[in-house]
């Protein structure tokens, strides 16, 4: 039979310290093992989207910020100067418009200013779609 430690001796400091040490060593491991959450789309994000976008609100750059940008509609940030052809677009973003956009843009909106950019893939899309709602996007 062991003696059982008492939490003012030095070998049950040890045994809690270890027992840490076992969880600390363990836990990238387990983080790994987790899905992708907003990494991946802020990683999407700042690879499609940075240069241009924000997702703060009022922070209009080259391109309108994208804060709340599903359910707004086309066109309507009154800080920003839109394409004719997107302030006249006549649609509200939701999830599948804005998805579609971001994949093949001259599609959903012809004439819009977002030249050269020629649209990312549908996988991309979607993780920037969920970066976006992650953060005030949606």
């Amino acid at each position: 039979m062991q003696p059982r430690l008492q939490p003012s001796s030095r070998a049950w400091v040890h045994a809690i310290g270890a027992g840490a040490l076992t969880l600390l060593l363990s836990a990238p491991f387990t983080l790994a093992q987790q899905p992708a959450g907003d990494d991946t789309g802020q990683q999407a994000f700042n690879n499609s989207c940075r240069t241009c976008h924000s997702v703060k609100e009022g922070d209009n750059r080259l391109g309108p910020n994208l804060n709340k940008i599903v359910g707004r509609k086309a066109g309507s940030l009154p800080d920003y100067n839109y394409s004719s052809s997107m302030k006249e677009a006549g649609f509200v973003w939701d999830q599948d418009k804005l998805t579609r956009f971001m994949v093949k843009p001259d599609e959903v909106v012809s004439g819009h200013k977002m030249q050269p950019y020629g649209g990312v893939s549908a996988d991309e899309a979607a993780k920037v779609l969920a970066y976006l709602q992650a953060t005030g996007g949606q």
